[in-house]
């Protein structure tokens, strides 16, 4: 028979992994979207390394947020889907009691504008399990609404969300497992459109025809964010360097839609204009890519916490 010790050991045991069974469903999975929705910004670096020792240095690096860019390095799938399994920390699991990752993992893809190529490359990066997508050179308002289309799923009839129209075909078995849940389906949308959703659709303005039309663009519903890319946009615009005082003018319009909406906005910073853009109201920044922190992206990391009170 079992002792009183026993019994009372056995039903503290069972309380603990209660405890953590419901902290693990209570959790939001996207550590992006929690700090958006609690009005903290979010650091991350840029990615084109998909060795296995970077993916474990990054997992461990203290940033928020991974941008995987597949748009400039090989679109490989298999590679992808080995980097985020190496991503998984299974101490800090433990130790936290719940699935998020420390470090998003998110992806810019290669496809610009064309339908089925976006798709295409929208549903494999999902299957194999990343928390977001950005999608490069969005111009238009009908680019931005075949983004967010692209990565939702259709919705069940009667959704009070069920517009915009999913197009992403149902195969998400790696993601399920590397997520981690068993209603991947129902976590899997996008947020803020969908307030319980995991998944970011967000859009990469880097033209003049995306500062003009980011009234347009910016209000499409499920759309997750906006990211600034200065150096194609300082092209467009027909300049040789970000630097000129026109493309910032057009990087502070995109930034009063975004603040004006209470979309998160997004642009790459460093040692010398993190805490600037910060203070800005930019909600989620780069401080420079991976391989492991150097001085200057550390160095940016620490600053931008400061100017954030993180």
């Amino acid at each position: 028979m079992k002792t009183v010790t026993q019994n009372l050991i056995v039903a503290i045991s069972g309380l603990i992994l209660l405890s953590l069974a419901m902290s693990a469903s209570a959790q939001r999975l996207n550590k992006l979207i929690e700090l958006f929705e609690n009005d903290q910004p979010a650091f991350g670096v840029l990615s084109f390394d998909y060795s296995l020792n970077n993916a474990r240095a990054m997992a461990s690096s203290g940033l928020d947020f991974l941008f995987i860019d597949m748009e400039h390095a090989p679109f490989d799938i298999e590679r992808l889907r080995l980097f985020l399994l190496g991503m998984t920390d299974k101490r800090s699991i433990i130790e936290k009691g719940n699935l998020q990752p420390d470090v998003v993992p998110l992806v810019r893809i290669p496809a610009a504008g064309g339908a089925e190529e976006l798709i295409a490359q929208a549903k494999q990066v999902l299957d194999v399990g990343v928390f977001g997508i950005f999608f490069p050179a969005v111009h238009t308002r009908e680019q931005a609404e075949l983004a967010v289309r692209a990565t939702r799923y259709p919705q069940y009839n009667e959704a009070p969300d069920y517009e915009p129209e999913g197009l992403r075909g149902r195969n998400p078995s790696n993601a399920t497992w590397y997520w981690g849940v068993r209603d991947y389906h129902a976590k899997a949308d996008v947020w803020p459109l969908d307030p319980q959703g995991e998944l970011l659709a967000m859009m990469f303005i880097e033209s003049r025809a995306g500062v003009e039309n980011i009234e347009e663009i910016i209000t499409v519903p499920g759309l997750g964010g906006i990211f600034i890319g200065p150096s194609d946009l300082s092209t467009s615009m027909g300049y040789t360097s970000p630097a000129a005082p026109e493309v910032e003018e057009a990087i502070q319009t995109v930034l009063g839609a975004c603040l004006e909406h209470d979309v998160p906005c997004a642009i790459t910073t460093g040692p010398g204009s993190v805490q600037q853009r910060i203070e800005q109201g930019f909600r989620f920044v780069t401080v420079g890519a991976d391989g492991g922190l150097n001085t200057g992206a550390s160095s940016a990391l620490r600053l931008g916490r400061e100017a954030a009170g993180r």
